[in-house]
């Protein structure tokens, strides 16, 4: 990495530092004015950014990315600016008995950071990037941007966009390559939001650690669906399928495998098959169905599918169109279920990322959560069915970042409903208030009452009988 793109990081972080340390306090017509342009960037160059996306992956559905992309980030936007004065009032606290009647008062002021970045990864590059950007602007902070280096034309857009709506010392974009990335990780913030690889996430997290940053790391890794035999199998089908082949299964919150009774399994399979060729029923030349993003990940997606097939697993193309996808440069790639899978295969080790979707199988509902557990705590975790013990005895039984019953991933488009991992899967979260707590600062504030409370409860040496009285008052048992 050139040195000049360095110092530009540096300078701009600076830039941001004081421009924000000099405004205060701001006022809150201000904070709601940068989400306002925020939102005004994503309604008049939507098309554009739509366009920039599909060109990146090779091809991407324009409908799709204009729903996950633009349309969601728009109304998260609509969403802070209803609830933003709300959110940044001062919380009264209680204070111990007998200081509130003698005068004493405690609040928690929720204040803005400073400079918060925003590292984005490249499966959805406008809603992972400027979505969290609409809540560290309500909460009062300034923001650098780091897109991904694999979405370059959706990246560069970006870049030229965010100038024209934001001075530089508000929010800034900083494109380039993974040592750009590296060095943006390494600057001091007053917080750094990461949504990407848990790999990654570990080393953004080493490197923030350098000058304490705060983190929220968005991560991802196996989000299971669990079916119970109570099961609607026809529209589970139908709603993991929408759910892994949106984004071609690209999505941090894919569905990642299946758990079936075992007795239940071909109606599963089936059931997903068909509802994947009744909407998808050609692929190549369709441009609802998007490529993967690089050869690299394709290749990847490919070697993991023969590496089950080579440990015994049965490989389930769905092909409807019977289409020859050997002789074609587009990178995409059908839906894959693979049956009989095994511990050792790389599909049942690694977040897949793709169109391929294992399947196991239980006996009785308690090895389908012993499995769960046995594994790094995701994303994301998927019941179905309608027996409301076996749900709860899911819910209770394991751990998970969030959960939707009765479909997948919906739970991340609540904007009410805070938003991240746990452990492997992330720290922290964004979106619903908690999103705003997550880049403010929570700032206690206590006021002393005018009476002497020291020389009430005796707590001034020298000490004598009112510590005495003081204490035992207070070391009681419950």
């Amino acid at each position: 990495m050139a040195d000049n793109k360095q110092s530009e990081m540096e300078e701009i972080l600076a830039q941001q530092r004081a421009s924000f340390t000099a405004a205060r306090p701001e006022a809150q017509a201000l904070r709601r004015d940068r989400v306002k342009r925020a939102i005004a960037l994503l309604v008049d160059h939507g098309d554009d950014l739509a366009k920039a996306m599909s060109a990146d992956f090779g091809n991407r559905s324009v409908p799709m990315s204009m729903l996950t992309d633009i349309a969601s980030t728009v109304n998260f936007g609509k969403y802070c600016l209803k609830h933003m004065d709300k959110w940044a009032k001062p919380e009264k606290r209680k204070v111990q008995f007998p200081l509130g009647l003698l005068g004493a008062k405690a609040q928690l002021r929720f204040e803005p950071k400073g400079v918060i970045g925003i590292m984005s990864p490249w499966n959805f590059p406008v809603n992972l990037s400027l979505g969290p950007l609409m809540q560290v602007l309500a909460a009062g902070n300034r923001a650098m941007i780091k897109p991904s280096e694999f979405t370059e034309a959706t990246s560069e857009l970006t870049a030229q966009l965010v100038a024209e709506y934001f001075a530089a010392e508000e929010v800034a974009v900083i494109t380039g390559s993974p040592e750009v990335a590296q060095a943006f990780s390494f600057l001091p913030f007053d917080h750094l939001v990461f949504t990407g690889s848990t790999a990654t996430g570990r080393k953004v997290m080493e490197a923030a650690s350098r000058n304490l940053v705060p983190v929220t790391l968005e991560l991802g890794g196996k989000s299971p669906v669990v079916l119970g035999r109570s099961a609607d199998f026809a529209k589970a089908g139908e709603r993991i399928a929408m759910g892994k082949m949106m984004n071609a299964g690209q999505i941090c919150l894919a569905p990642d495998y299946m758990i079936v009774p075992q007795d239940k399994e071909q109606e599963a399979v089936d059931a997903v098959r068909s509802s994947a060729s009744t909407m998808y029923p050609t692929l190549l030349d369709n441009d609802d169905y998007t490529s993967i993003v690089t050869d690299r990940h394709f290749d990847r997606l490919k070697a993991l599918v023969e590496d089950a097939r080579t440990k015994g697993a049965e490989v389930v193309e769905v092909n409807p169109a019977q289409e020859d996808f050997s002789n074609t440069n587009s990178r995409k790639m059908p839906l894959t279920i693979l049956r009989n899978v095994t511990a050792d295969m790389t599909a049942m080790q690694e977040e897949i990322f793709g169109p391929v979707l294992p399947v196991m199988t239980y006996h009785g509902i308690d090895e389908a959560i012993d499995h769960i557990n046995r594994n790094d705590r995701p994303l994301g975790l998927y019941y179905f069915g309608e027996d409301s013990g076996e749900r709860e005895q899911v819910l209770r039984k394991t751990i998970s970042g969030g959960v939707t019953v009765n479909d997948v991933i919906f739970h991340i488009s609540m904007e009410d409903l805070p938003f991240g991992g746990v452990g492997p899967s992330g720290i922290g979260s964004y979106h619903g208030p908690e999103g705003f707590r997550e880049f403010s600062h929570a700032r206690s504030v206590y006021s002393q009452s005018k009476i002497d409370v020291a020389g009430l409860a005796g707590l001034k040496p020298p000490y004598g009988k009112k510590i005495s009285k003081t204490l035992a008052a207070q070391i009681r048992k419950a």
